[in-house]
């Protein structure tokens, strides 16, 4: 480490991929007196607006070859990034060969993610992998001691400030965070590169796996106050919270952003063709799915199964929100909406409401494309296919004398839908396609039956009803009923139609008692853990 903190800036290499603001820092650094060296494309833009700039190839005394493969891999080039100004050996030898430092490295890499996003062929991801800009970066980042590096088009105006605070020179805290930031992105574009390459050769569990991500939003704090936390987004680009767009209320916390995630994922299970849907979320658990005649009619069906946890949640819509729903929805203090657009009456309405957080997405996600999730365990960390299943009426298999009626089959479809979202173990009362009552993550199957039965008897009384609506509802379960139990206390809160995977060593044991008790059961043949 060099005694002295700022190292002068007198010459530069610019070689970049992402062209935005080239000629604007370029212009500035020239004004600087920085000499800038340069290759290919970012040369003839340097070139074309009238900077003086030479090309890497006069400096290595060798062209660009193998179709660009070539051009930076060289003494002359990593020996003026890799020299310690202040080592003697160093110093003679770039003496000996000729070498001129190279004070400044300004590289983005070549495009791959956004090659692999568009769904470009094998051969085109291959030859978008970058070489020479890693190689350079992880030189210049490892001599930060007097070379800065920049990776990020959003920290040229930063450098410039350094820059010219300092008379031309940069401050060693500034180099460190930039080659800091210069090893994270080789970091993660060496993630991608491996993590595609184990896609296309099939491989689930690789030897290693690499994982990486892009600071989206320091929080303001986790899951509670005492904790640290940051929201980093993958590239994926799937619609949903970490691409929608807010209009309006504070930042998001935490809690909001996993919860609308929650919300929005559930949602993104009904089909806007097949008409409007709302889900309701606290806690990282629905209290509250229906669909409806139009989105306020699904809004005020989903409050009503559970208007007490509703204060203070997160509605996910399926269609844009319209003001009509958005009358309704400030009726009570709610943290979040998300919805694939709003029209104006929506946000007038919401305007009035400045704590409200308004996020629209262009698309709802697709619950059937593959991905993966990620949970930390002390040690390391875990990795499973994204839950995509689905399943339709042909995927059913009756096992009761009696067989559901078609109304039935249309709520255990729209019930498994939303058991699929709730934390295990999972129970979900439906009737006339809305949810009723609703038992989540709870220790014991029958636990979440009778506490989603005792929701509906409350929500019975606060609506003036003569009887909770899980009478003539049916009931999902994310996985099998062990005992009968569970389910006879489902049949006790009114349900007429039961549906699950099935698999339990006492299935036959718990058919009996359903055709006892005159259910109809299906089973699925898949479950829905989520924990």
């Amino acid at each position: 480490m060099p005694s002295a903190s700022l190292a002068p800036v007198k010459r530069a290499l610019l070689s970049v991929s992402d062209k935005t603001g080239l000629i604007e820092l370029g212009q500035a650094l020239s004004g600087l007196g920085v000499e800038l060296l340069s290759t290919g494309g970012s040369a003839k833009a340097l070139r074309e607006a009238g900077l003086e700039v030479r090309d890497v190839a006069d400096v290595t005394g060798f062209p660009e070859m193998m179709d660009g493969r070539v051009k930076t891999l060289h003494p002359m080039v990593h020996g003026g990034l890799l020299a310690l100004r202040d080592n003697a050996d160093h110093l003679k030898a770039m003496d000996e060969h000729g070498i001129g430092g190279i004070d400044l490295l300004v590289v983005n890499l070549y495009p791959f993610e956004e090659t692999v996003a568009k769904g470009a062929d094998y051969e085109t991801c291959i030859e978008n992998i970058d070489i020479g800009g890693p190689a350079m970066i992880r030189a210049a980042a490892k001599n930060h001691g007097f070379v800065t590096t920049i990776v990020d088009v959003e920290d040229y105006d930063a450098l410039l400030a350094e820059l010219r605070g300092n008379d031309g020179a940069t401050t060693l805290a500034f180099r460190q965070k930039m080659a800091m930031t210069a090893y994270a992105r080789t970091g993660a574009y060496d993630a991608a590169v491996s993590g595609w390459m184990a896609d296309q050769q099939g491989d689930t569990a690789p030897r290693r796996r690499a994982v990486a991500g892009t600071l989206a939003q320091e929080l303001r704090y986790g899951e509670n106050p005492h904790q640290q936390a940051a929201f980093y987004v993958d590239g994926s680009n799937r619609p949903g919270v970490a691409t929608a767009q807010q209009h309006q209320g504070k930042e998001l916390s935490y809690n909001n952003i996993n919860d609308t995630d929650a919300a929005f994922e559930l949602v993104s299970e009904f089909d806007p063709a097949q008409g409007p849907a709302c889900a309701i979320i606290k806690h990282a658990n629905p209290c509250g799915v229906a669909r409806g005649a139009t989105l306020k009619e699904a809004y005020g069906r989903a409050f009503d199964c559970d208007r007490t946890s509703a204060f203070g949640g997160i509605i996910a819509l399926n269609q844009p929100l319209d003001g009509a729903t958005a009358e309704e929805i400030v009726q009570i203090f709610t943290e979040v909406v998300i919805a694939p657009g709003a029209d104006d009456d929506a946000r007038r309405v919401f305007a009035a409401k400045k704590n409200l957080r308004l996020l629209t997405t262009e698309a709802l996600a697709d619950p059937a494309a593959a991905a993966r999730t990620i949970r930390q365990v002390s040690g390391g960390y875990l990795v499973q296919d994204k839950d995509n299943g689905v399943i339709t009426r042909d995927d059913l298999k009756v096992v009761t004398k009696r067989a559901p009626s078609e109304q039935e089959l249309e709520d255990m479809l729209f019930a498994w839908k939303v058991a699929k979202h709730v934390k295990s173990n999972a129970i979900v009362y439906v009737k006339d396609g809305a949810t009723v009552g609703v038992g989540a993550g709870q220790m014991s199957r029958v636990d979440s039956c009778r506490i989603a039965a005792r929701k509906a008897e409350d929500m019975a009384e606060a609506l003036g009803l003569d009887a909770p609506l899980t009478r003539g509802s049916v009931v999902a379960s994310d996985a099998f009923f062990p005992f009968a139990d569970g389910l006879l206390t489902a049949a006790e809160a009114g349900a007429t139609a039961v549906i699950h995977p099935g698999g339990s060593m006492r299935d036959d044991e718990v058919i009996a008692a359903a055709d006892e008790a005159g259910l109809a059961v299906v089973l699925t043949g898949m479950r829905h853990f989520r924990h």
